[in-house]
């Protein structure tokens, strides 16, 4: 039986979809909720094979919380806005449901599902879902998760000034607190995006947006002064002068 997570921040359509799983007789629904961070939460530390995916929901949207995952189970788009570019997901591959979902659609998302798990489907139409799920997700996360305890919090980039290493943990640094990441400066300078992230030395990478000035330093060196109350200064490495000051146009 076919394990399901259902995210919706309508309850009443969670319960819904719940009976509906339930009721076929092909599903198991393993969990559920109604805000996206307990979603990620949850998804992150437990493995299904199907996630109903509500679209349009406050805060952070379906496809903002899909690109938090790795991996990624199979999705099912729930949505009660049929526009155009949903229509992408009308081709025989993992599918889309609007509400108010009718049976028989959720019986041919199901039917697709055990297909490709099956290996129904040809690789080609498995690279074609995939290519339009990445269409669908941001290039580049707007936030940042942030493990505290047993719970996640997400953190916008927009708020983080720097990244940084130190004594083998790495921080991200706001204008009021430094906040402990599950990241390695080299795996943030691969995920994030690099028209707002430079990497300017091995221990870290920093927000363009918060660059006050540039000052000279010794030995072709160069200190980045930041827009913070502290006017932090930041060493940048000799061998990434070049490159910081191309990403800010100079």
């Amino acid at each position: 039986m076919m394990q399901a997570f259902v995210l919706d921040d309508e309850p009443l359509a969670v319960r819904r979809l719940h009976r509906m799983l339930e009721e076929t007789g092909r599903v198991r629904v393993a969990g559920s909720a109604t805000d996206p961070v307990d979603a990620v939460e949850w998804l992150s530390a437990n493995k299904v094979d199907i996630l109903f995916l509500d679209i349009q929901m406050p805060g952070m949207n379906g496809f903002e919380a899909l690109s938090m995952l790795d991996p990624q189970p199979l999705v099912v788009f729930t949505t009660a806005y049929d526009h155009y570019a949903l229509q992408a997901f009308e081709v025989n591959s993992i599918d889309y449901l609007l509400k108010p979902i009718e049976e028989r659609h959720l019986l041919r998302a199901l039917d697709k599902i055990e297909r490709l798990k099956a290996g129904g489907v040809s690789q080609d139409l498995a690279s074609q879902l995939a290519s339009l799920l990445e269409s669908r997700r941001p290039a580049y996360p707007e936030r940042i998760a942030l493990r505290l305890g047993e719970r996640l919090q997400f953190l916008d980039l927009d708020q983080i000034t720097h990244f940084f290493a130190q004594d083998k943990l790495t921080y991200a640094a706001t204008k009021t607190k430094n906040h402990v990441v599950g990241y390695t400066i080299s795996d943030l300078e691969k995920k994030l995006n690099p028209k707002q992230f430079c990497r300017i030395h091995r221990s870290t990478l920093l927000n363009l947006v918060y660059v006050l000035e540039l000052d000279a330093w010794f030995e072709g060196r160069v200190l980045a002064r930041l827009k913070d109350e502290k006017r932090t200064e930041l060493q940048v490495s000799r061998d990434r002068v070049q490159e910081l000051k191309k990403r800010l146009g100079v």
